[in-house]
């Protein structure tokens, strides 16, 4: 058994930081401040991504369909392998469509004392003949956790110990604070690995977080581009990133994610499951998440529909 353990967090005040994921050494960091050290130790956590509280329902690919009213201010069942990443694409295609996406793309800004922040809330101005004339939209942030000696000991961790956590900078000062509003456990092992059980077709990977290929951080391990990744023409992208542990800043080199590659592996259902709890250096702090779709999959689905739309609209001229 396998578990993880989906957190979502409600953003209560300013936040100072990325403006579209939290790190997972932030994450850990604010946790491990409230855990012994057999589970600081053992601790694993993801990047957090930034959810929008809005109305929503189920992409195509999730194996629930129907949606619900403030469809992202809750954790949603997980059955298959594909309903992992409900609110970790970056895309958030579970949005209604009535909804102004680019608009939840971009955080309200604050200032304080020369940083700039950003809001846990957005308003929103609604049409005249409205019953009200502005609507408030809150952000949550959406992480996992888990064990990663593979006991299960350590998950699920205790409520108290995940409400309240601080993150980001300026935290003295009051930024950063959350509050716990939804979690679950997820037996990996236990999911619906259907796309992937065809070991004859062909399979891609996308980078969900950065994969760390070099690190400034004492006893790091230098990385390569795994021999089952086949990069596309024009090579891969890559991004400098950091890690700060107290006052030390290391310099990271790293694959950037939102890229996609083909896979050359013998075993997709078990490189997708490693793809969950990420591979290579700094795993443990939400670096080296990826995941695992058959080629034929198109990644961005509403194409199909759009060019079906143009093509009907041109036909009828």
């Amino acid at each position: 058994m396998t578990v993880i353990q989906q957190v979502l967090l409600e953003l209560e005040s300013d936040y100072y930081g990325r403006p579209y994921h939290i790190s997972g050494n932030a994450l850990y960091r604010a946790i491990a401040r409230r855990v012994d050290a057999a589970t600081r130790r053992s601790l694993v956590v993801s990047h957090g991504v930034f959810v929008p509280g809005e109305h929503g329902g189920y992409p195509a690919e999730h194996s629930q369909s129907g949606g619900a009213p403030y469809f992202g201010t809750g954790l949603r069942p997980v059955e298959s392998y594909e309903d992992l990443f409900l609110f970790r694409d970056a895309a958030q295609r579970w949005l209604s469509a009535s909804r102004p996406r680019d608009a939840h793309n971009t955080h309200h800004l604050h200032v304080h004392g020369g940083r700039v922040a950003f809001s846990p809330t957005v308003r929103f101005g609604l049409p005249r003949e409205s019953r009200n004339s502005k609507r408030t939209m809150t952000w949550y942030v959406h992480c996992y956790v888990h064990d990663g000696t593979g006991s299960s000991d350590v998950i699920p961790l205790d409520d108290d110990v995940l409400d309240g956590l601080r993150l980001g900078g300026a935290r003295n000062y009051g930024l950063g604070e959350t509050s716990l509003k939804d979690t679950q456990t997820v037996d990996l092992d236990a999911l619906d690995y259907a796309t992937l059980e065809d070991t004859e077709g062909s399979f891609e990977l996308e980078l969900v977080s950065p994969y760390v290929t070099g690190s400034e951080y004492p006893g790091a391990d230098e990385q390569s581009v795994p021999w089952w990744w086949t990069p596309r023409p024009g090579g891969l992208r890559r991004r400098e990133e950091r890690l700060i542990e107290d006052s030390d800043v290391y310099e990271l080199e790293t694959i950037d994610h939102g890229q996609v590659v083909g896979y050359g592996g013998p075993n997709p259902v078990e490189t997708a499951k490693s793809g969950v709890l990420r591979v290579g250096t700094h795993s443990r702090f939400g670096f080296g998440e990826f995941r695992l779709r058959p080629v034929n999959e198109d990644r961005v689905p509403e194409r199909a529909s759009i060019a079906a739309a143009r093509e009907s609209a041109g036909g009828g001229e």
